[in-house]
Formats: C-alpha cells, structure tokens, sequence
C-alpha cells in the first residue's frame, strides 16, 4: 500500500492508545500520533468517534476506526508485513480474543475500582487476584502468552506489565507481587525488554506523577 495517511488519536498516559502504538511499530506502519487532551476533546475526535468519544482512534485513510482491541485486529488484517499479531489457526485466534476480551471486561473495570477504593475493598481485591491467577495458568510456561512472540493478548495485557504496578503503589495497597504470580512477572521481564515495548510504554515515574496529579493518589 502506498500514500496512505495514518493518524494516532491518543493519549501518552493511556494503556489502549499504547496498545495501538505497539502494533503500529510491529508492523512497521508509519503514523502521525496526535496527542488529545480529554478535558478539552478535539473536535477531530468528536467527529471520528461521536459514539463514545474516547481514544484511541485510529484514522487510515479518512475512515476511523475504534476500540483499542478492534483495531488491533484490524492492524493485522490491513498490513501483512511484519509478525502477526493474531494466530492464523481459527481456534487459537478465537482463544486470544477470548482472553483479550477477559482483561478489558473484567480486569480493567476491577482495577478501577480498586483506585475508586483505595485498595480497601477485599471483595475488590480477591476479584483482581482471581484474574490474575487465570492469567498465570493461561500464561504457563510460555514466553509470551503468543508463544514465542508478542501477540493481540500481550499487547491487551499492557495494564498488567506496568499500569498494575503504578496503581498499586498509587492507593498503597500492594496485591500483585513477584512471590504470588512468578509466571507473570517473568512474562512482565521478557515484554518490557523488547525493543518495541521499551521505546513506547511511558515510564512508571512519569505515570505515578500523573496518578498523583489526578487525583488517584
């Protein structure tokens, strides 16, 4: 595909808009990321996702395309060059959107209730760690959860390789350790050294200011 126009609507502190960044330099696309200020949303991404009007958005060509999870997938459907990020067995694909899916209707929803919390809420707590614990049986002894590369469940899985840490230690209620998922935190070693993870998720510092500065903390 030649002269296409790529735009990034997002924002750096957001775990899905990374998501996207994350495919997008997988596949080698090249982009225009445009960094939106959700207390003063751009009349762009009004007009790109009037429905919802959240990032990210991903503009390919004028069309618009929403939800972190979908345009993963239609990423990897638009551009073949590069690894893929769903398996090609219709089984194992329907199987990483099982569990992509999992995080984003149930773990993200449990962990904002922990912030809402504090971290004080047990039933809250027990239902983050039940989560957790199907994540690290899914997970094994595998690399990644894709097997021997990063895949659409990995990238989903972005608020447990650094969003996670950042919270907890945001309410001060620690519940994810190293000693109670050890497969997980393996995982979190091998995900944050590659290279495409390192030069695109924000920095734990950077987030715990920006949790401070909202009002989390």
């Amino acid at each position: 595909m030649t002269n296409q126009e790529v735009k990034l609507f997002g924002v750096w502190e957001s775990p899905f808009s990374k998501r996207v960044e994350i495919a997008l330099k997988i596949k080698g696309v090249e982009y225009e990321n445009v960094e939106e200020d959700l207390s003063n949303k751009s009349p762009q991404l009004l007009k790109y996702n009037p429905v919802h009007q959240k990032v990210p958005v991903l503009l390919h060509n004028g069309k618009p395309i929403v939800e972190s999870l979908l345009i993963l997938e239609y990423i990897d459907e638009t551009w073949k060059s590069g690894p893929s990020i769903l398996p090609s067995d219709p089984y194992e694909r329907a199987t990483s959107r099982f569990w992509a899916n999992l995080l984003d209707d149930k773990l993200i929803p449990a962990a904002m209730k922990f912030i809402k919390s504090k971290g004080k809420e047990q039933e809250v707590i027990d239902e983050i760690c039940e989560l957790l614990s199907k994540l690290e049986n899914e997970l094994g002894d595998k690399k990644f959860f894709a097997g021997e590369s990063i895949g659409l469940v990995d990238i989903a899985a972005n608020i447990v390789a650094l969003w996670l840490d950042v919270i907890q230690e945001a309410v001060g209620t620690k519940i994810f350790t190293k000693e109670a998922y050890p497969k997980l935190f393996k995982w979190i070693d091998e995900y944050m050294n590659c290279s495409v993870i390192k030069e695109t998720l924000p920095l734990k510092a950077d987030l715990l200011v920006h949790f401070a500065q909202s009002g989390h903390a």
